[in-house]
């Protein structure tokens, strides 16, 4: 197989090129910037931006596959910076890919396209609300539309939700709350009861592997189709965090804000960051104040049933992995 990483420079693509490379798949990836690291490893690099639709048209010359893995992340930010990478990219990607003739695409979603206005537990889908509280998820359903309804004849599309991914190589997620925890400005948001579902980053990396060897063509049973991804062991969030803190250094978290509460805190920063000339992002927005206090987890069977997920590393070795890795890389 001749597969394309997108943002295969990052915490998941990249590890999803090594698998490939592991498998002896020819591997091409691409990034913004350079990655020589990852070409050491004896993937191809690529230096293009997914907004540019005439420069994406030659790298997918004899391309069988395409993982999309890249995505503009985060909770603050403008429309136009989500939309332009995540939706207007991906529609650059499935022209250039109908134009090559590359027949499959495994999409990289995230569990908050349905959203976090309700606790949910143990779904297999949900419809996607009306609104959304933050330009990501917004941007992402968005995308993740665009991708299932381009499942045809021509290419064969599946969508994977990925829950909250943990694991060596994270330089986003956990080493931010961390930080917070660090310097006293991490406080447990909600009852502290909710449960979460995390997602090892070999887990998420290999379920990439699971969909595309599934996705034959259009007719398989996961194509056309989206799925949650996680570790299958829901955790109470903030008894893990509070297990998982002082194993890397940082305290435990001892201070509570109701979830009423830091929504409106959320609500109030968000019109200062809007209003004046504020840098950075705002520590609190709705969107994140119930994300961190309702429970998220969901119902691996579709993905076992679909395509032969298989969780490789449990919840404990996950967690013990991460901190050797933390303290480590710390």
């Amino acid at each position: 197989m001749k597969a394309l990483v997108t943002g295969g420079g990052g915490f998941l693509g990249r590890r999803i090129v090594e698998l490939l490379i592991d498998e002896g798949h020819e591997v091409h990836f691409l990034a913004r910037g350079r990655y020589p690291e990852v070409e050491a490893l004896g993937a191809t690099g690529h230096q293009v931006d997914l907004r540019d639709a005439e420069a994406l048209r030659p790298i997918l010359d004899g391309v069988d596959t395409v993982f999309h893995v890249a995505a503009k992340a985060g909770y603050w930010g403008d429309r136009e910076s989500y939309f332009s990478t995540n939706l207007d990219g991906t529609s650059n990607l499935l022209d250039a890919m109908r134009a090559a003739g590359a027949k499959r695409m495994v999409f990289t979603s995230t569990p908050s396209v349905i959203g976090y206005a309700e606790e949910v537990e143990g779904i297999t889908e949900a419809p996607y609300p009306e609104t959304h509280e933050s330009f990501y998820p917004a941007s992402k359903a968005a995308a993740e539309k665009v991708v299932l309804a381009a499942n045809g004849e021509q290419i064969a599309t599946v969508s994977l939700r990925p829950h909250l991914i943990i694991g060596p190589g994270d330089n986003n997620l956990l080493p931010r709350v961390v930080a917070r925890a660090k310097t006293g400005k991490l406080v447990v948001v909600g009852d502290g009861q909710n449960k979460v579902d995390l997602t090892y980053i070999d887990n998420a990396a290999w379920a990439h592997l699971d969909a595309a060897r599934a996705l034959k063509d259009h007719t398989a049973p996961c194509a056309g189709k989206a799925y949650f991804i996680s570790n299958d062991e829901p955790v109470v969030l903030w008894d893990w965090m509070n297990a998982f803190l002082p194993r890397v250094g940082a305290p435990a978290v001892n201070k509570s804000l109701s979830h009423g509460a830091a929504r409106t805190v959320g609500a109030v920063m968000e019109f200062a960051y809007n209003t004046l000339p504020l840098k950075g992002e705002p520590r609190m927005t709705r969107y994140l104040a119930s994300a961190l206090a309702r429970s998220h987890w969901y119902d691996m069977e579709p993905a076992k049933r679909d395509f032969g997920y298989t969780i490789r590393v449990s919840m404990d070795e996950a967690t013990t992995r991460t901190v050797e890795w933390f303290n480590r890389a710390t």
